[in-house]
């Protein structure tokens, strides 16, 4: 029987602690190591030998979403499986975008979860039906540029604060943050930033 390691990212150590108990419960399933921050989890995962990586959406500074591209970025090939308690379509579309293999919802089963850490081992992608039909039927209409820019105004940065954050000029920021406005129907950056989190498109 091969026994498959995982690696948990969940910021609310009770729900941690209960996902580590239930998951070590089953005979082929390992837990490797364990982080409350996707920080301490790009500290540790690459250093592991780790076969799946189940980590939660919101987390505190950089998202789960977040993680699993800098886990890609660093080459690291273990399965992502994302945790949410949240179905938005924006969520699971950047998911998958970032590579992750699947997206389970909080309130699915114990063996549920298991049995989609067991099929994404395996190479497979585990999605929901529904959450794709949602992607479809409302894609996220924002650049990557647009959603980064919105995601740091909706933070309360300004614009010049923005541009030195990721590296492009004051105008530039502006002109992706009004490019959002527009998009959303937005008649600030405020509420464009409030209404993109809802669908979960930053």
């Amino acid at each position: 029987m091969r026994i498959l390691r995982l690696f948990l990212v969940e910021d609310q150590a009770m729900i941690l602690g209960a996902l580590s108990a239930l998951l070590d419960r089953e005979p082929d399933l390992e837990i490797a190591g364990t982080s409350t921050s996707a920080e301490g989890a790009l500290e540790q995962i690459p250093q592991l030998d780790v076969d799946v990586v189940l980590t939660d959406i919101e987390l505190p500074a950089a998202s789960g979403i977040e993680l699993a591209e800098k886990l890609r970025e660093l080459g690291v090939e273990a399965a992502i499986v994302m945790l949410t308690t949240f179905a938005r379509s924006g969520y699971f579309e950047r998911s998958m975008q970032a590579g992750a293999s699947a997206y389970v919802l909080k309130d699915s089963s114990a063996n549920e979860l298991a049995g989609t850490i067991r099929r994404v081992a395996k190479g497979e992608q585990v999605v929901d039906a529904e959450l794709v039909a949602a992607s479809w039927a409302s894609p996220n209409p924002l650049s990557r540029r647009e959603q980064q820019c919105l995601r740091l105004a909706g933070d309360g940065l300004s614009n010049s604060e923005i541009a030195a954050s990721v590296f492009l000029s004051e105008g530039t920021v502006r002109n992706y943050l009004s490019a959002a406005l527009q998009k959303l129907n937005a008649g600030n950056r405020t509420e464009a930033a409030r209404l993109a989190r809802q669908k979960g498109w930053i």
